[in-house]
């Protein structure tokens, strides 16, 4: 079977280049061309015109200057006309003279007294001469027996005054073409002068776009520019390109959720649109490194800046609040595990000495051990029920004693704590407090007579949260690092990064005009200090119409 004819190719058409540096330098040599063109025909066409003028305005000239000279009139009335004549005579020493085509005298008849062919002599002019012998001036260019020619004609007069004929001078209009064709070099060099140092200027402009456009068609930039606009605004993470100079260049829908800005700050320096902080820092270089942790709002970001050759940047942000908060409660849940093993073997032990006092009959001692057991939690509770009344965080200060104790820590109830069940933000309260008393717990685990003393007092609204551990301390150079993102004294966790705790407790502070401080203790260890404005509601406001509370959680 035999193989099928190859398909015929057709010839490739020559179109328009694809490539953006064609296209532009194509562009620009068209344009140069067309200036260099237009702006030659804008001077040659008033230069002929104005050569034109000139020879029109010599030949009569020479026509006023022959009919000025008696002897030509004298000659024309008082002999015939003749190839030897005075008036050929006159007329020819002009012509010969001035360098004109012809020099013809007339009479009133149109009868020629005067030619270079002398053959012509006695008969009519080709040309009417009425309007000359009739005492007017006539200038111009025609056609006549000797081709085409700027012609002046004026009237020739006797000594009275009367016209008794007339003069027509010509200049050859080769003679003005040739100066016109004579300018015409020099004016093409300058054109052609022009036209390349625009060429080679749209040359180096096509070079500079190509490397700028990795020679790409248009077609294709604005492909790549409605994928890249479909791409940036259905990812889900937040993508920030900013110039050299800080500004915003672009921003995506999801960052412009997670950093809480509307599409208006496009354009606008960072600095300006976010306002001093980590967050500007991370994303403006001033703080460098990789997956670089940060606090918006009541986000945690995740934060990496690639620069780019322009000497800008573009910064990628990931939300892990979710993730954080995920992590918090997985480290709660292998602490309570942990309290749990531990409580389980502490019942155990409890449990086999009741059953030995049980079994050895001492009744009474097996009594007032299960009283001593119950009645120390229920002392714990009933202390912390009794200063705080707001249920929320009271179960949280019983539930971080009963983790303290498992970890030999003692946590106590400062004296003068009194918070009444009058919160506007109970979790946020919560929050605040779960984070700093965690943060004591590790601090104060291990030292000697290991101690976390909380506690709340009210200044009218006005709430005021100390928390005091007898840990280390922090050193006074720390005093305001340790309020920041990331920063962190503590063993890097399973599930991702330290330092947010005491940047979220400050930050939710602040949002209620409040302030977050570190102190050192006076029997030792740090002191926290919160003090929340208006976090109290007024007496006489029910639950039912009291704020929503923060929906911010705890983090490690």
């Amino acid at each position: 079977m035999s193989a099928p004819p190859p398909t015929p190719r057709r010839p490739r058409r020559l179109g328009w280049p694809q490539r953006v540096f064609s296209q532009v330098l194509l562009i620009q040599l068209a344009i140069a061309t067309g200036v260099t063109v237009l702006a030659t025909g804008l001077f040659l066409a008033p230069l002929s015109a104005q050569l034109d003028d000139e020879a029109m305005h010599r030949a009569l000239a020479i026509a006023q200057s022959a009919a000025a000279q008696p002897q030509i009139t004298a000659s024309l009335l008082a002999t015939a006309p003749a190839a030897g004549g005075p008036v050929q005579s006159a007329a020819e020493r002009i012509r010969r003279s001035t360098g004109a085509e012809y020099v013809v005298v007339m009479d009133r008849r149109g009868v020629r007294w005067s030619h270079p062919d002398t053959g012509r002599i006695g008969k009519v002019v080709s040309t009417d001469p009425s309007e000359a012998l009739a005492g007017g001036e006539v200038v111009g260019i025609d056609s006549g027996t000797l081709g085409r020619s700027a012609r002046g004609k004026v009237p020739l007069r006797d000594g009275s005054g009367h016209i008794v004929g007339a003069v027509s001078v010509g200049i050859a209009y080769d003679s003005v073409r040739a100066r016109l064709l004579a300018a015409i070099p020099g004016l093409l060099a300058y054109a052609g002068g022009a036209l390349a140092v625009g060429a080679l200027a749209a040359w180096l402009i096509s070079r500079r776009i190509q490397r700028q456009t990795h020679d790409l068609a248009f077609s294709d930039i604005s492909a790549l520019l409605a994928e890249r606009e479909a791409m940036l605004h259905s990812i889900r993470e937040g993508v920030v390109a900013l110039d050299r100079t800080g500004r915003i260049r672009l921003l995506n829908d999801e960052a412009q959720r997670l950093l809480g800005l509307g599409p208006d700050a496009a354009g606008r320096p960072l600095d300006e649109v976010l306002g001093p902080g980590r967050t500007t820092d991370v994303l403006t270089g001033r703080v460098v490194g990789d997956d670089l942790l940060t606090v918006r709002g009541s986000r945690v970001l995740l934060a990496n800046r690639m620069p780019t050759a322009d000497g800008g940047a573009v910064a990628t942000l990931r939300d892990r609040t979710e993730l954080e908060h995920l992590g918090r409660e997985l480290d709660s849940t292998r602490g309570l595990i942990d309290a749990l093993r531990a409580q389980d073997h502490e019942h155990a032990n409890r449990l086999h000495t009741l059953l030995g006092l049980l079994e050895l009959e001492m009744h009474e001692d097996a009594m007032e051990f299960v009283t001593e057991v119950v009645g120390g939690h229920r002392a714990t509770a009933e202390q912390v029920t009794e200063k705080v009344h707001d249920p929320l965080l009271a179960a949280l200060l019983v539930g971080k004693a009963t983790v303290a104790a498992e970890r030999g820590v003692a946590l106590r109830i400062a004296s003068g704590t009194l918070l009444p069940d009058r919160l506007v933000d109970a979790r946020g309260l919560v929050t605040v407090v779960g984070n700093l008393v965690d943060n004591a717990l590790d601090a104060a685990a291990g030292s000697n007579g290991a101690v976390i003393e909380v506690g709340l007092r009210t200044d009218g609204r006005t709430v005021v949260l100390r928390v005091r551990d007898s840990g280390p301390g922090v050193p006074p150079e720390h005093h305001e690092s340790i309020f920041t993102e990331g920063w962190s004294t503590k063993e890097l966790p399973a599930h991702g990064k330290r330092g947010l705790g005491l940047a979220l407790v400050r930050r939710l502070a602040e949002r209620q005009g409040g302030s977050a401080t570190v102190d050192s203790a006076a029997e030792g260890g740090a002191e926290f200090t919160v003090v929340l404005p208006e976090a109290l509601a007024e007496p006489n406001l029910t639950a039912a119409a009291r704020p929503e509370p923060s929906i911010v959680g705890e983090v490690q």
